[in-house]
């Protein structure tokens, strides 16, 4: 598992919401989101697409949960 590095920021799996390794979530794009470096504060419970990397509604979330991260 990957801390959050200097460099780039780092990556979460939408599956299990754990970090991962940068070639992990190079390697699973579909899968993975790449965290902003620095990033900080709360999204309130907003769901993030792992293939685009965009919010989506809560709705979309739940109906793809292997596809979607809940952020807290």
């Amino acid at each position: 598992m990957a801390g959050k590095g200097k460099s780039g920021g780092s990556y979460r799996s939408a599956k299990s919401g754990r970090y991962v390794t940068k070639s992990y979530g190079k390697s699973h794009p579909r899968t993975t989101v790449k965290e902003a470096p620095g990033k900080s504060g709360s999204t309130g419970g907003s769901y993030r697409s792992a293939i685009s990397g965009r919010f989506v509604t809560a709705k979309h979330g739940k109906a793809n949960p292997k596809t979607t991260l809940r952020e807290k």
